[in-house]
């Protein structure tokens, strides 16, 4: 990522973000109760309205996902190139240091010591073999040290541009993460209009609306499919993946993690991560993408419903997949 494409992505996030906020705001001042005799507005008018919202809101907070995953596998990707070059350094420096050992001794049996090694070795033919000898040696580390050192170059060669991308990462994930507050704020203001509207129930739906899931087969899907079942109660929290609360890529992420299988903590990557299949061919632990630029997902459990986490201020909840507009389907391991 160049510092241009850094700065174009900054720029957007800030347009994102600003777009979101306003939006929040005038939808919120539409829904203040106004000191007119009008009737006030339903709860099935104020959800459509923050539904609206949210889906302006849920892609961004997806961005962040993306963001903060990308930023830790190159933290790891990093870490594990300095674990290579660690000991190759080791090795440098010990190829050095004998290095040292050797010419110090070749100086000191240089032509000034000469007359002394023939009378230790008895002739001028074994002290030219032992000079010999000495000087492959020091050619052999000096050799050992150039191919350590071209590696260890290697190795930093390849990290500089690793850590000048985690440094633009790094700055984008506390920016986001400074806005955090600013959304969060956005957001229980929302679920305030929305409870005072609806009552406690988000939605209007219970959290459960038939079996979950609706068969069990023992696969890793199914199990998948079980273990966000029982994650149903549990808030929803932006960047979340459990085990107390959870956003929609998160749960997804955390319910295939626990049969072994591992998922971004971003809707596109998992989308990416999985094979497609039809709306025919879906079996639970399936996941299903929602939206034209797939900034949601849940788990299907069988018999046309899925268990997702659905937006701020919510719980996770089965629902019927056809409530929202369907992308595609994915399988994943």
């Amino acid at each position: 990522m160049t510092h241009h494409t850094a700065r174009l992505a900054r720029s957007r996030w800030r347009t994102m973000i600003l777009t979101v906020v306003a939006a929040g705001a005038a939808v919120l001042t539409a829904l203040a109760p106004a000191s007119h005799a009008y009737a006030a507005p339903s709860c099935t008018q104020i959800n459509s309205q923050l539904d609206q919202m949210w889906n302006q809101l849920e892609p961004l907070i997806e961005q962040y996902n993306m963001v903060h995953t990308q930023l830790q596998r190159n933290k790891a990707k990093s870490a594990a190139l300095q674990k290579r070059i660690a000991p190759l350094q080791l090795q440098v420096d010990v190829a050095m240091t004998r290095v040292s050992s050797i010419s110090a001794y070749l100086y000191k049996a240089g032509p000034a010591s000469t007359l002394n090694a023939i009378l230790t070795s008895g002739s001028p033919t074994t002290l030219a073999d032992q000079l010999s000898t000495l000087d492959q040696l020091a050619k052999s580390q000096a050799a050992t040290i150039k191919g350590v050192s071209d590696a260890v170059a290697k190795y930093n060669q390849d990290k500089k541009p690793l850590d000048d991308l985690i440094a633009q990462q790094a700055k984008q994930d506390a920016d986001l993460a400074a806005k955090k507050k600013q959304i969060e704020s956005q957001q229980a203001a929302m679920q305030k209009v929305r409870t005072a509207a609806c009552g406690i129930a988000p939605n209007g739906s219970s959290l459960y609306i038939g079996k979950c899931p609706a068969e069990y087969y023992g696969d890793p899907g199914t199990k998948a499919a079980q273990f966000a079942c029982n994650q149903i109660g549990k808030p929803y929290v932006w960047a979340a993946e459990g085990p107390n609360s959870y956003d929609c890529s998160g749960l997804t992420k955390a319910a295939w993690r626990s049969v072994g299988v591992y998922l971004d903590h971003y809707t596109v990557a998992q989308k990416n991560e999985t094979t497609r299949v039809s709306r025919s061919q879906l079996r639970p632990g399936d996941l299903v993408f929602f939206f034209s630029d797939v900034h949601h997902v849940g788990i299907y459990v069988g018999n046309g419903l899925m268990v997702h986490a659905p937006t701020s201020g919510d719980y996770v909840r089965m629902q019927y997949i056809d409530k929202l507009p369907i992308n595609s389907f994915g399988r994943p391991g």
